[in-house]
């Protein structure tokens, strides 16, 4: 992310009287969310706000709260005076970055029984990550179908359908990798534990390891081309 993106500005805007965050990079845009703001998406910018129908006290506490949040995790926050504190909340790990730690668990992993053992953490028929989030989505549902707005219906339907058809495909097909990967007993080809340890007739504070370079990571992107191989390290 660019220098930039670690600025915000925070405020009540003169037109509308809503209160406006503009700026930020991911990180900063999920901390604005844990704290109510929704996401408003514009063909050139998307920038957040609060929720409509809050009173003046609640709209400042909120606002206080999101300056404090991200000034504690030193974005710079250009802020309103009445929303300008030296308030701090510490940052606790979200779920979801407890999920994404299997994913580097999986980049690291030199073993097939290894993805086996985090991608069941996903696929675990009785608590797995996926059971669960079916599970909020039928809850979603069941609030939904009470509310009683000509809409909810039709999104209660969604959110079932959502639950019982595509995340089962995607639950399936992940159980159905997982057993084949448990059953492999293979190591991975180009991933073997690191012992940082060289030759025993190996004197030189300089030599390096025998293992081979790690595998360079990929971008998001499928059209991306790999990057060079880093050098192997260096003996400690």
């Amino acid at each position: 992310m660019a220098f930039a993106d670690r600025f915000l500005t925070l405020g009540r805007d003169a037109h509308s009287g809503e209160v406006l965050a503009r700026g930020g990079d991911p990180e900063a845009h999920s901390i604005l969310q844990r704290t109510d703001f929704v996401p408003v998406v514009r063909l050139h910018e998307t920038y957040h706000r609060l929720p409509i129908g809050l009173d003046i006290a609640e709209e400042e506490r909120l606002a206080i709260r999101a300056v404090a949040r991200l000034r504690a995790v030193r974005y710079h926050v250009d802020a309103d005076d009445a929303f300008d504190t030296e308030t701090r909340e510490a940052r606790y790990q979200p779920l979801g970055s407890l999920v994404a730690d299997l994913a580097e668990r999986i980049r690291e992993a030199t073993t097939s029984g290894e993805v086996a053992d985090a991608l069941t953490e996903l696929t675990a028929s009785h608590d797995g990550v996926l059971i669960a989030l079916g599970e909020v989505l039928t809850a979603t549902a069941a609030f939904y179908q009470c509310l009683g707005q000509a809409p909810d219906s039709h999104t209660a339907k969604r959110l079932q359908y959502l639950s019982e058809h595509r995340l089962g495909v995607i639950r399936s097909d992940l159980t159905h990798m997982r057993n084949d990967l448990a059953d492999r007993h293979q190591n991975h080809p180009q991933r073997r534990a690191c012992t940082a340890d060289v030759g025993p007739d190996e004197h030189e504070a300089s030599a390096v390891c025998a293992c081979p370079a790690p595998p360079p990571r990929l971008a998001t992107s499928p059209a991306a081309a790999p990057t060079a191989a880093a050098p192997a390290n260096r003996r400690r």
